[in-house]
């Protein structure tokens, strides 16, 4: 998929949520129908592990295979439509300076780690663990009954998963930088759980994670 850069006239002085998240730490948070979110990677070549769902009923949420197999294209940019499990939009990428966002790389864990690392990396953290993390102390999730099965296929944003002819994966240099961004208007109410990626064993990150900022602003 060509890159599609398009940037946002929205201010950041008037977005109703602006918050940083920290290198390796989890978030969520609800983003309304209409509302507009943008992720921000503040230092640059930062892997942001994404899942959506629908705030309303959980068993609804973000589903790879549909939406690539809705836009016949691997990566996001600006004009993607990420579809649900149900097959509906959930949100629509609006714009986003970085051009190209991963479907297919998944999310770090303690067992790939310990797979394709070495015995040692069992321990570190990983992204599996934040989501974790999340599901277990945040106010957003906890009344929701939400468990590990609800931790399925996520968006990686900024991360850069090349894809041979031969269907082959790679985890290479990011391809974003200081200050980019990508940013969604939710077409449903959605509940977001991002892991801050603090991977430190390939480079999606640099090898430095590092923190992003995450704006909400109310339609116009």
């Amino acid at each position: 998929m060509s890159a599609s850069f398009v940037a946002s006239k929205l201010d950041p002085a008037k977005a109703i949520l602006n918050e940083v998240c920290k290198a390796g730490d989890p978030w969520t948070g609800i983003v309304k129908k209409g509302q507009i979110f943008r992720i921000l990677d503040l230092e640059g070549n930062q892997a942001v592990d994404t899942l959506f769902y629908n705030a309303e009923d959980s068993e609804e949420r973000y589903s790879a295979a549909d939406t690539i197999q809705k836009q016949g294209k691997l990566y996001l940019t600006t004009g993607s439509v990420l579809y649900s499990s149900e097959g509906r939009p959930m949100l629509t990428i609006i714009a986003d300076t970085c051009g190209r966002h991963d479907t297919l790389g998944g999310a770090c864990s303690s067992e790939s780690n310990t797979v394709r690392y070495d015995l040692a990396k069992r321990p570190m953290h990983s992204c599996r663990d934040s989501f974790m993390h999340a599901l277990q102390h945040s106010c957003h999730v906890h009344d929701r009954d939400m468990t590990k099965r609800d931790i399925t296929a996520n968006i990686n944003f900024f991360m850069n998963v090349p894809v041979s002819p031969q269907g082959a994966l790679s985890f290479a240099d990011g391809i974003s930088g200081a200050g980019k961004y990508v940013e969604m208007r939710a077409e449903m109410d959605i509940l977001v759980l991002i892991s801050n990626c603090p991977q430190l064993n390939n480079p999606c990150n640099g090898y430095n994670p590092t923190p992003v900022q995450l704006l909400i602003w109310n339609s116009n």
